[in-house]
C-alpha cells in the first residue's frame, strides 16, 4: 500500500465528486484558505480530504493530518479528560467545584449555594458562570495571569446554580485546571498521555506542540469574524464584518484552554468521534467505559435558541457533559461546534447510522458547519428533504415571532436604580434610570451617562448594551476597539436587579453587579 493510501473499505463509499466541486467553489466564494473533512460510516473512515492552503505564505497545502485550531470542539475533549478521572475515582461530578480548587483560588459565589456549584454543572454550562472569552495575543504573552489569579478575577457565580443554561468558556478553563490539580500532570500532558495517544490521535495537542508546529494550519482573518460580544443575556453572538480578510492572525492563547485551545487534524477528530460512538478502531484503547460515554450524551439542560458554539443548533438543542444533544424529526445527533478568530470546526455523531463527520477550517466561515448537510444528503438521500422541511418551518416561525421583543416602560422598573459593579480591582457605583418614555440610561462611576440600546425585559431578565468601561486592566489592555461596549445581563429578584455587566473590547469579560430601586420621593 502506498503512503497515505486508504485501505479497501468494507462499506462501499458514495461518490463524493459533486461535494468536492462544491467545496472548491465555496472556499473561493467565502474566502477560506482551507477546509478539511473526514467522514466515518459504520465504523470505517470512508472519505477524508483537504482543500486549499494550511499556510499561504509557506505554500503549505492542507491535508487530512493538518492540525487545526478546534476552538470550542475542545470542550468534549476536556469533558473526556474529566470523565477519565471520574472513572478513576479521583473526581466526583456532584461535589462542589471549590473542593478541587486551592483555598486561595475559590469561586466567588455571589448568589446561591456554593455547594451546588458542582463539576457536573460546570461541564453542562449550568453552574451560574457568565459568558466570557479572554484572548492573549503574542504581544501580550507575559500579561496572562496564573490560572489561580484568573479564577479569582473571573470565577464569578452570577446566577443560582442550575437556574439557567449560560454558555461559559471559563467553566471549561476551570475544568482543565482541576484535571491538572487532581492528576498531577499539566493539562497538555494529561491529554497527550490519557486521550490522544491511546486513541491514535497523533496530530493532536493542547495549543501547538513543538513537533507539530511545522504542519499546523495558520489562523486567518475571514470575511466574517465571530463577534465577541453578547448581544443579549441569552448568549447570542453576532457576526461582524472584518476588514482584515485574508491576513494571518498572530498566535494567541486563552485563559480557558480547556474550552478553546486544542489543535487536531480532522483525521484525529474522526477517530475521537468513532470512540464516542463506541465503534473503536482496532488500534484504539478503551479509555472510557461504554456506560460513561453514554452518560456524557444524556441531556442535562435545554440550550439557548442561539448559541456561539454551532450554526446548526435548534431551539430544542440540549447540552450534556461536553456534548450538544439533538433528538428531533431529523435524527438523534451528538455534536459540538467551534468558532473564533481564525478557526471554525465541527464534530457530528449520528449513533443510529454510525456516522461521524469532522470538519475544520483556518478562518471563521460558515462552510465548516453547513457542509455536513451536503455530506448527510449524499450518505442518506432522505436527509435532503428533511433539511428542506426544517428550513421552511424555521422561516415561517421566524416571521411569526418577529415582533415579540420585550417592551418598555415596565412599571416595576420605571424609576431610579443604584448599586455597585464589582471588579477584581475596585468597586464602581452604577445607576440605571428607566424613563416613562421607554428609554433606559446608565451611568458608571464618574463616566458620562449612556443610553442603553436594544433594552429588553422578558421573564424578569434585563438585557441591553451601552457605551462605557469597567476600568480594569484586563478590559482595557488594548487600544479601545471600535465596538467597545458593555452588555447588561441582569435579573429582577424581588427588589433588586443583579447579574453581570459584560465588557466587550476584543475580549468579553464579566463582572458581578447588583442594584436596588431608589424609593420615590
Amino acid at each position: 500500500m502506498k503512503k497515505n493510501e486508504m485501505p479497501a473499505l468494507k462499506t462501499p463509499a458514495p461518490n463524493f465528486d459533486k461535494l468536492r466541486d462544491l467545496i472548491r467553489s465555496r472556499i473561493v466564494e467565502q474566502g477560506i484558505p482551507s477546509l478539511a473533512v473526514s467522514v466515518a460510516w459504520k465504523g470505517e473512515i470512508i472519505w477524508e480530504e483537504a482543500f486549499g492552503w494550511a499556510d499561504l505564505k509557506r505554500r503549505l497545502p492542507a491535508t487530512i493530518h493538518t492540525p487545526y485550531s478546534l476552538a470550542s470542539v475542545s470542550k468534549p475533549i476536556t469533558a473526556t479528560a474529566i470523565m477519565k478521572l471520574v472513572e478513576a475515582g479521583q473526581i466526583d461530578l456532584d461535589k462542589p467545584v471549590n473542593d478541587y480548587l486551592s483555598p486561595g483560588s475559590q469561586l466567588n459565589v455571589w448568589i446561591g449555594d456554593p455547594r451546588e456549584v458542582t463539576v457536573r454543572r460546570l461541564a453542562s454550562h449550568t453552574a451560574g458562570l457568565p459568558g466570557q472569552m479572554n484572548f492573549y495575543m503574542e504581544s501580550e504573552r507575559g500579561q496572562m495571569p496564573p490560572r489561580e489569579e484568573s479564577i479569582r478575577r473571573y470565577g464569578n457565580i452570577i446566577t443560582p446554580p442550575g437556574e439557567r443554561y449560560q454558555y461559559a468558556n471559563f467553566g471549561f478553563g476551570i475544568l482543565d485546571h482541576i484535571v491538572a490539580r487532581v492528576s498531577g500532570l499539566s493539562f497538555a500532558d494529561f491529554l497527550r498521555r490519557e486521550i490522544f495517544l491511546p486513541l491514535g490521535m497523533n496530530r493532536s495537542s493542547l495549543d501547538i506542540a513543538p513537533g507539530l508546529a511545522p504542519y499546523a494550519a495558520s489562523r486567518y482573518h475571514g470575511e466574517w469574524n465571530q463577534g465577541f460580544g453578547v448581544i443579549a443575556g441569552d448568549g447570542t453572538y453576532a457576526a461582524s464584518r472584518n476588514d482584515g480578510e485574508g491576513k494571518p492572525l498572530p498566535f494567541y492563547e486563552m485563559d480557558h484552554p480547556g474550552a478553546s485551545s486544542v489543535w487536531a487534524s480532522v483525521h484525529d477528530l474522526a477517530r475521537f468521534g468513532l470512540f464516542h460512538l463506541r465503534q473503536r478502531l482496532p488500534d484504539q484503547r478503551a479509555i472510557l467505559s461504554d456506560q460513561t460515554i453514554l452518560s456524557m450524551q444524556q441531556p442535562a439542560v435545554r440550550m439557548n435558541k442561539v448559541s456561539p458554539s454551532d450554526l446548526n443548533l435548534r431551539a430544542t438543542s440540549q447540552y450534556g457533559i461536553g456534548w450538544v444533544i439533538d433528538q428531533d424529526d431529523l435524527d438523534h445527533r451528538i455534536s459540538h461546534g467551534g468558532g473564533m478568530m481564525g478557526a471554525a470546526s465541527k464534530i457530528l455523531l449520528i449513533p443510529e447510522h454510525g456516522i461521524v463527520i469532522a470538519t475544520a477550517s483556518n478562518t471563521f466561515a460558515p462552510l465548516a458547519y453547513t457542509i455536513e448537510r451536503d455530506i448527510l444528503a449524499e450518505l442518506l438521500p432522505e436527509y435532503a428533504a428533511k433539511f428542506e422541511q426544517y428550513d421552511e418551518r424555521k422561516k415561517k416561525s421566524g416571521k411569526a415571532q418577529g415582533s415579540s421583543a420585550g417592551k418598555f416602560p415596565v412599571e416595576e422598573l420605571t424609576g431610579e436604580w443604584r448599586g455597585t459593579l464589582h471588579t477584581y480591582e475596585k468597586q464602581l457605583p452604577i445607576e440605571l434610570s428607566f424613563l416613562p418614555t421607554g428609554e433606559v440610561h446608565a451611568k458608571i462611576g464618574d463616566q458620562l451617562s449612556s443610553l442603553v440600546n436594544d433594552a429588553r425585559f422578558a421573564e424578569a431578565c434585563l438585557t441591553g448594551k451601552m457605551m462605557g468601561s469597567v476600568e480594569t486592566f484586563d478590559a482595557n489592555r488594548r487600544p479601545r476597539h471600535p465596538l467597545h461596549h458593555l452588555v447588561l445581563d441582569l435579573k429582577m429578584r424581588g427588589k433588586s436587579l443583579n447579574g453581570a455587566i459584560v465588557s466587550v473590547a476584543g475580549n468579553m469579560l464579566s463582572y458581578w453587579t447588583e442594584l436596588h430601586k431608589v424609593p420615590a420621593a
